[in-house]
């Protein structure tokens, strides 16, 4: 699985032009899910999110996390996230799981942010089309990879 953490200042997804998730300042969440990746690899990565301590102190260090900003997570599914673009102009997304493995692990995965790290969790719709707007404060983008750790 992959997530592209980016701190935000506010975020929100539209569908159709309605508002159908919307937070203030936290994580907006990009989350790709592959093939083979497990709810192990989703409590790995809810723990790395939930953990991550990129907003500033009282010194200007990065060293609080989202509970300590009351920080929300905006959490939008996002299959391109295993585009392969080694051959050609168009890229493959053979690497992205199936939607019927990827959703529930996207689920699961927004559901351990939420009851295991006590955050609260917007989201958008899995595999809908969404117009995404955000303010990436900082700008703090960090990628979070479970084949990696």
């Amino acid at each position: 699985m992959r997530v592209i953490v980016q701190r935000t200042s506010q975020a929100e997804v539209r569908i159709d032009g309605e508002v159908v998730g919307k937070i203030g300042k936290g994580f907006m969440l990009l989350v790709g899910v592959t093939y083979g990746d497990t709810e192990a690899d989703a409590d790995w990565l809810a723990k790395k999110t939930a953990q991550m301590r990129v907003f500033e102190d009282a010194e200007g260090k990065m060293n609080l996390g989202l509970q300590d900003v009351g920080g929300e997570v905006l959490s939008i599914s996002q299959f391109t996230l295993y585009a392969d673009c080694r051959k050609g102009n168009r890229p493959s997304f053979i690497n992205a799981a199936r939607p019927e493995t990827a959703e529930p692990l996207y689920e699961y995965f927004n559901k351990q942010l939420s009851e295991q790290y006590g955050l609260h969790v917007e989201t958008g719709r899995f595999g809908a089309d969404m117009k995404v707007d955000f303010v990436n404060d900082g700008p703090v983008t960090i990628i979070l990879d479970s084949a990696e750790r």
